[in-house]
């Protein structure tokens, strides 16, 4: 998401389907049905399980003009889910541009969704990306009506995006990617107990700036943080590197007691824990969210491509689409995300 604008038929008859055990499946919305990519054209995927049992998922359009939403009761029901438009940007003003990234969350008892915006209108007022949130007014999300809730305000007026929010030991946070005047990055992580929704209850710590090798490839990059709490520990997975087949997962880890806003609490993997596989076919995994199968298992929802070549900017390349595989893990407890698998039934 950082390099932006600059960087930034199927034909079968009935009977070959029934024939094909994948596409029954799918059609059954088992769990075993899942076809990867997921969900086509939609990049900076999150699919978020709530307690009322619905699979929900958001992601950045193609148009980046609006805010989308669908759900279902198993996660290959996504992919043919009806969606609906939560919101539309603006004709003019801070929000009038490119809409980035979004993400949903249930927050004192409403659904509040972040998303980051820019004005319209090009030249250097496109770089002007900022965090902002829109609110439901009714416990329904697809059916309620969705409103602007503010801009979410942090210590410095500067380049903002992929918020994400979790609780932890009873405190709500607040994690996102952003430039710091005087580091020369084009985004850090940063991490912060939340007030309100767009207020910071304290001053914000800076995880990580982005410096090996595989993280600053076109540009130097970290965004989309995601978090996965197991086995005493909290997993922080976000993306590094330009948009194109070098974007990758990379990985910060605390241990559960640790104080999480203490910078030094967090180890950051040497490698990245996910990156292309020219093999399988797969360009450029990143931007990823966590969720939980209907059978348990812990799933890796991310966007990649399944071509290496793009022409033009790679943020107006339409084809990030949604895919999603489990996560094993390490005799230590350690989240292994293995390389994307190839599209196709998910084994």
């Amino acid at each position: 998401m950082t390099d932006i604008l600059s960087r930034r038929l199927f034909i079968a008859g009935a009977a070959a389907v029934a024939a094909t055990p994948a596409l029954a499946q799918r059609r059954r919305g088992s769990s075993a049905a899942i076809v990867n990519p997921l969900v086509r054209q939609r990049a900076d995927a999150q699919v978020f399980r709530h307690t009322d049992g619905w699979y929900y998922l958001t992601g950045s359009v193609p148009e980046y003009d609006r805010l989308v939403l669908r759900r279902s009761r198993t996660i290959a029901g996504l992919s043919t889910a009806r969606e609906a438009v939560l919101w539309r940007h603006p004709a003019s003003g801070p929000m009038s541009g490119f809409l980035w990234a979004p993400e949903l969350h249930w927050i004192d008892g409403k659904w509040i969704m972040y998303f980051a915006a820019g004005p319209s209108g090009g030249g250097e007022d496109v770089f002007r990306i900022r965090t902002y949130a829109i609110t439901c007014d009714g416990p329904d999300p697809m059916t309620g009506t969705w409103s602007v809730l503010g801009q979410l305000q942090l210590p410095w007026d500067s380049f903002n995006l992929d918020s994400t929010s979790f609780v932890h030991r009873g405190t709500r946070y607040l994690s996102w990617a952003q430039r710091e005047p005087g580091i020369e990055t084009n985004s850090n992580l940063y991490l912060a107990p939340l007030a309100t929704p767009l207020t910071l209850a304290a001053k914000p710590t800076r995880l990580t700036v982005p410096t090996l090798p595989w993280e600053i490839r076109g540009y130097k990059v970290a965004e989309a943080p995601a978090l996965l709490a197991r086995n005493g520990r909290l997993f922080l997975t976000y993306s590094a590197s330009a948009t194109d087949a070098r974007y990758c997962l990379g990985m910060l880890i605390a241990r559960d007691d640790a104080d999480i806003m203490d910078p030094a609490a967090w180890t950051k993997s040497p490698v990245p824990v996910m990156k292309t596989s020219a093999e399988h076919k797969i360009f450029g995994p990143g931007h990823n969210s966590f969720t939980v199968d209907e059978r348990g298992r812990d799933m890796l929802v991310f966007h990649a491509r399944d071509y290496e070549k793009i022409n033009g900017d790679p943020l107006l390349d339409p084809n990030r689409h949604t895919r999603v595989q489990p996560i094993r893990y390490n005799a230590a407890g350690v989240p292994q995300f293995d390389p994307p698998v190839a599209n196709g039934p998910l084994r």
